[in-house]
């Protein structure tokens, strides 16, 4: 286990290069640059936007900007942000705790709602029960993410008033005490509940369909002609094995739940990494741009990693020699 771990972290290296450089060239790709972020052109002396241009680097070629942005980030420099005015890890480093809790909440969201739902309608299926989650299923798999979240905005915020319809906090608290916190829970619920309801439909509709399945299996017969217990026949033989696959695509759901936090993140004006993309982009902050989507690249590799080693573990029927 431990050499395919270091052949895949190896493999890895390569693919993270190809992906900078795509990242890089992309970024240069897009409408305007740094400097037009922060000057309107139209008002500003062409003297000066080229002598700015010639101090930030940008008309030098290609490569070499490349290079000299590469060997910043393998120091964990990715240069400043123009807009904001500060380290661009100094900023990372401001939002990203609010989408992870954005994510390990919509997280436990997912997988409580996934096999409460997905074990019912397993045990049961083709009855009434069973047909409305599936209803429900196919409902939030066919919803679009800022339809949902626009929806609940408007039910849950202004209708119902139980939750905030933007921001990350309350105003005029003071970090760490209890009020602060349970004010960061009350801002993060409802993107979070958004988040994980629309993914929770996939692997309710995997675990139903595995269940079923595993139900009709021989072993399962066998337990059934020795006189097990019909509980401990899906607790013990059914369930354990159907949730294999459910555990190994949490290495998945970790670039997946922070990719999809980006829409959501934008719509509920929730200041974590999503939103910063978004408007880094508007704002044509290139050195952000390139930073997040490199980091969101590098955490599907590493979801990827831990998918295949998580099912190694899980299963004992697949061991990586």
């Amino acid at each position: 286990m431990l050499i395919y771990t270091m052949r895949r972290i190896l493999i890895m290296i390569p693919i993270m290069v190809m992906i900078s450089i795509v990242v890089f060239a992309l970024a240069l790709m897009m409408p305007g640059d740094a400097l037009s972020g922060q000057i309107d052109p139209s008002s500003s002396n062409p003297e000066y936007i080229e002598e700015m241009r010639e101090e930030l680097g940008l008309n030098d070629p290609a490569y070499v900007q490349y290079g000299r942005w590469i060997s910043g980030v393998v120091q964990w420099d990715f240069g400043r942000s123009v807009v904001h005015r500060m380290s661009v890890m100094d900023l990372i480093g401001e939002r990203l705790p609010n989408t992870i809790r954005l994510s390990v909440l919509s997280l436990i969201i997912t997988y409580i709602l996934a096999f409460l739902m997905g074990r019912y309608a397993g045990r049961n299926p083709y009855t009434p029960g069973d047909y409305t989650i599936q209803g429900a299923n196919y409902l939030m798999l066919a919803i679009p993410s800022f339809v949902a979240s626009i929806f609940a905005i408007f039910f849950f915020s202004f209708q119902l008033g139980w939750f905030p319809a933007t921001g990350s906090i309350g105003s005029g608290l003071t970090a760490g005490t209890l009020e602060y916190w349970m004010s960061r829970l009350h801002h993060v619920a409802l993107p979070a509940l958004v988040l994980g309801m629309l993914t929770t439909a996939s692997y309710t509709q995997f675990l139903r369909n595995d269940i079923i399945e595993s139900s009709q299996k021989d072993y399962v017969r066998t337990a059934r002609a020795k006189g097990t217990p019909e509980n401990e026949i899906y607790n013990k033989h059914i369930l354990r094995n159907s949730i294999i696959p459910i555990v190994t695509l949490f290495g998945f759901d970790i670039a997946s739940i922070i990719g999809g936090s980006v829409i959501i993140e934008t719509i509920f004006s929730y200041r974590g990494i999503g939103e910063l993309l978004i408007t880094s982009i508007q704002q044509r902050d290139s050195a952000v741009v390139v930073a997040v989507t490199l980091m969101l690249s590098i955490a599907t590799l590493v979801g990827n990693l831990i998918a295949d080693l998580v099912y190694g573990v899980v299963d004992p029927r697949i061991r990586v020699e």
